[in-house]
């Protein structure tokens, strides 16, 4: 008789067959139903790995009445972090056999609520969503009836998962390697006027920190407000404060975006780095490695968040109530040529 492979594809009454058990049990196996004897599951491996069995995920989402598809809401895309970050999502979720829908919301805060509520929902099984314009007043809109997972800084407490970067500590850390090689006059640049949450206040917050932990006096005038946080931004920071005639011996950019600007202007005037001013950035973008001089730069665990959020997102998509969490990622400090002593 003809083998399983000559018939075209293997189903899960061949794998069943080979095995020596029901279609039933090969269907616990591949559901990862946990009450089968560990000697029963082997065998039933060992028949799906001898006979190439692929499960078809499509029919199996159909029964347990799901797309398969995740959604990843994200601010803006042409930011090397968050298209770094979507890269990392959607190699996270064809990891564990899911579609990655991504949607822009350009830091729009219309855009970041119709996403909430769009019709493009019903073809997700749950969302990941990084807000950057909604505020504390907008939580009631996070009270979705689908499985959710927060990114980022802008809303804190409520009723959904939320993973998050240790930015306080990582901008902390950050400066005090700065204070380590000598720099007292930080410049930190990218800051946001008047915001009490978000990435911006709580990088700024650690940079406080760091200096007053070492007895450096705060100076606003080292502090500069940015907008976007583009390489332009960055640039333009810089040549402010050197415009303004005020002393700097260090930059700290509040994400890489803005330090890779700030060196471009460093270089433009023909200002040593790290000889006269050190940089560093936040982020740990791939450009990062490649600057001239490479950048030191916090990285804060976006293989962890991906991860992670991934992870939190499936188990509330097969019905967990388990209590919603915080996860805060793991940082370290990568040195690299602008802050060499």
């Amino acid at each position: 008789m003809a083998g399983a492979g000559t018939r075209g594809a293997v189903t899960m009454h061949d794998v069943a067959a080979k095995a020596g058990v029901s279609v039933k049990t090969v269907s616990n196996v591949v559901n990862d139903y946990p009450h089968i004897r560990p000697s029963t599951r082997e065998k039933v491996q060992r028949a799906i790995d001898e006979l190439g069995y692929r499960m078809n995920l499509s029919a199996r989402n159909l029964r347990q009445g799901r797309t398969g598809i995740i959604g990843l809401a994200l601010p803006e895309l042409s930011l090397p972090y968050f298209a770094e970050l979507a890269d990392s999502v959607i190699r996270a979720a064809e990891e564990r056999g899911l579609t990655v829908l991504i949607e822009q919301t350009s830091a729009d805060r219309q855009h970041e609520l119709d996403v909430l509520t769009s019709e493009r929902r019903q073809l997700t099984d749950g969302l990941i969503f990084s807000p950057l314009a909604l505020g504390p007043d907008d939580a009631a809109a996070l009270d979705v009836s689908y499985p959710l997972v927060v990114l980022g800084e802008r809303i804190f407490g409520g009723d959904w998962d939320h993973v998050t970067m240790n930015n306080v500590d990582g901008a902390r850390a950050a400066t005090q390697h700065l204070i380590d090689s000598g720099r007292r006059r930080i410049a930190v640049i990218g800051a946001h006027a008047g915001e009490t949450m978000g990435s911006a206040a709580l990088r700024v917050l650690g940079y406080q920190t760091a200096l007053a932990a070492n007895g450096i006096p705060f100076d606003p005038d080292l502090v500069v407000e940015g907008g976007l946080w583009h390489r332009a931004t960055g640039a333009a920071c810089v040549n402010g404060l050197l415009d303004a005639g005020i002393e700097v011996d260090a930059v700290f950019g509040l994400n890489d975006a803005l330090a890779l600007g700030a060196l471009h202007a460093l270089h433009a005037r023909r200002i040593d780095v790290p000889g006269d001013i050190a940089v560093v950035g936040f982020d740990n973008i791939e450009d990062a490695a490649y600057a001239a001089p490479t950048l030191t730069s916090i990285a804060p665990g976006r293989e962890q968040i991906a991860a992670t959020a991934i992870d939190v997102l499936m188990e509330r998509i097969a019905g967990s109530e388990e209590p919603f969490r915080r996860v805060i990622a793991d940082f370290t400090l990568v040195e690299r040529e602008s802050t060499a002593v």
